[in-house]
């Protein structure tokens, strides 16, 4: 459970400067370059081989590391920089990246370093935010602090979130802190804009099916595609009903229809029609309730009654989160940054993280804060993230840690 301040910390700039002057860059280079190239591809459960890479990073910041298999060859990291008896800090990523795809200028899997850039698959999303966070730990060692810094980091955040869902769903298994946590960064890319609010994600998959009947006869079938039209243009007028309320953070929840298959030929009436959709959904949006919604306006215009059946199914759901401007954890973060050398604001972030979980789930409040540019350059070609952007964000963290626990 969290644990709210009712005020913003107090620094300490000589103490905060010593710790900063304890980050050091060719460290984060080298770690974000050894995750790099540790492929951890999804789909694909290989996230073991940079979980090793990250398990004794975080042995030599000093911290205390337990691993937790939820799947074979598919490791959720613990480590836990110690700490007093108070709340701690939870630092939250994931290991496992987005497959290459063409267009790399090199190989995706070798790191190298161009123009104070590093280059590689995961360098933005987000190998090199976990090594900002092991190299804050490794420079608040010795420190004194009335908690623990944690990190978690967890496998499948890019498909179907299996790594959170073992952490909310049995946290008795895992090492967190009995004392809560004051909150939880999320070192996900956002240029290091400090984002409070989240949407969360859902795939909803549809299943028609009608009748085949020849094509010179079409009414002796039932068309499954042209039922799949009329779901459609209901989803599609949902999406613009949507737009016209629009969160000054977040925007709106959407619709994107991404796939659909149907039909056995031309010839024919099609008998099979299937629909995969993303919803985004706002941070007080339930996807199974989105679904039951949606099933109630195809009986209201009895789209599957004679001969034509339709399933509708929640394949995947990521809750969002909101967390106060005023909160002091975030007030704490914004002034962390900037005592970093950062610039930052506070904003929303349309994509989904794993930190809807931590705070639906685990109760604790919950930013987004991390290096590099998740919409230039995550799962694009020569992804690459500044060294600069790195550094700063390990003193960020590590000032952060010394505002909420020193």
């Amino acid at each position: 459970m969290t644990h709210a301040r009712t005020s913003t910390p107090v620094a300490d700039p000589s103490r905060e400067q010593s710790v900063c002057d304890r980050v050091d860059a060719a460290t984060i280079v080298s770690l974000t370059s050894a995750l790099i190239e540790a492929p951890s591809v999804n789909p694909g459960g290989t996230e073991a081989d940079a979980v090793a890479v990250l398990r004794a990073a975080a042995d030599r910041a000093g911290a205390t590391v337990e691993i937790r298999e939820v799947a074979a060859g598919r490791p959720n990291l613990v480590a836990t920089l110690p700490g007093g008896d108070g709340p701690g800090l939870m630092f939250l990523g994931h290991s496992d990246v987005v497959p290459p795809g063409p267009g790399w200028t090199g190989d995706p899997f070798v790191a190298r370093v161009d123009e104070e850039r590093i280059v590689g698959r995961g360098s933005t999303d987000m190998k090199g935010g976990l090594a900002a966070i092991v190299a804050a730990m490794s420079a608040l060692q010795g420190e004194r602090l009335s908690g623990p810094v944690q990190l978690v980091c967890t496998v499948d955040e890019e498909e179907h979130g299996v790594g959170v869902r073992d952490l909310v769903g049995d946290p008795a298994s895992y090492p967190l802190h009995p004392g809560g946590h004051v909150g939880c960064v999320v070192a996900e890319p956002t240029d290091m804009e400090t984002v409070i609010a989240c949407r969360g994600a859902s795939y909803i998959e549809i299943e028609i099916r009608g009748r085949a009947a020849h094509s010179g006869r079409p009414a002796d079938g039932r068309n499954a595609i042209d039922a799949a039209a009329k779901v459609i243009d209901i989803i599609r007028s949902d999406h613009d009903g949507m737009q016209a309320y629009l969160d000054p953070l977040l925007g709106a929840g959407t619709w994107n229809v991404g796939t659909i298959t149907g039909g056995q030929g031309i010839s024919a009436v099609a008998p099979n029609c299937a629909i995969g959709i993303d919803r985004r959904l706002m941070p007080d949006e339930d996807a199974e309730a989105i679904a039951a919604s949606l099933r109630a306006e195809v009986e209201r215009r009895a789209i599957d009654t004679d001969g034509i059946e339709v399933d509708i199914a929640v394949t995947m759901s990521m809750p969002g989160f909101r967390t106060s401007p005023d909160h002091p954890f975030v007030r704490a973060a914004v002034d962390a940054v900037t005592a970093a050398g950062g610039e930052t604001s506070i904003g929303g972030w349309t994509a989904a993280c794993d930190g809807g979980f931590v705070n639906r789930d685990l109760g604790v409040d919950c930013i987004v804060l991390g290096p590099g540019d998740i919409n230039g350059q995550a799962h694009q070609p020569d992804e690459s993230v500044a060294v600069a952007d790195l550094v700063t964000a390990a003193k960020a963290y590590a000032v952060l840690a010394l505002r909420l626990l020193g």
